[in-house]
């Protein structure tokens, strides 16, 4: 973990965000105490809804031939 005081983080922001982004933290100084700390976030992930998947699913309208065939069809046609 590298530490940096205020007037030094303000003048090198850009190589302190990359460091935090290639997961060193950083931590701030104001007058010798800890005021801030930069770390790489963590990805965020949203939690499916199966209800919602299942209802959309279930309003579809299911296929009349493969996906074969219907690729097939489209590379015959000229028509990627």
């Amino acid at each position: 973990m590298q530490t940096v005081n205020l007037v030094e983080a303000k003048a090198h922001l850009s190589r302190l965000v990359d460091l935090a982004k290639d997961g060193e933290s950083v931590r701030i100084l104001r007058r010798g105490k800890v005021v801030a700390q930069l770390v790489k976030p963590e990805p965020v992930r949203k939690r499916i809804v199966v209800s919602a998947l299942r209802s959309l699913t279930d309003a579809m309208t299911l296929q009349t031939e493969s996906a074969a065939t219907a690729v097939r069809d489209m590379r015959d046609e000229a028509r990627y």
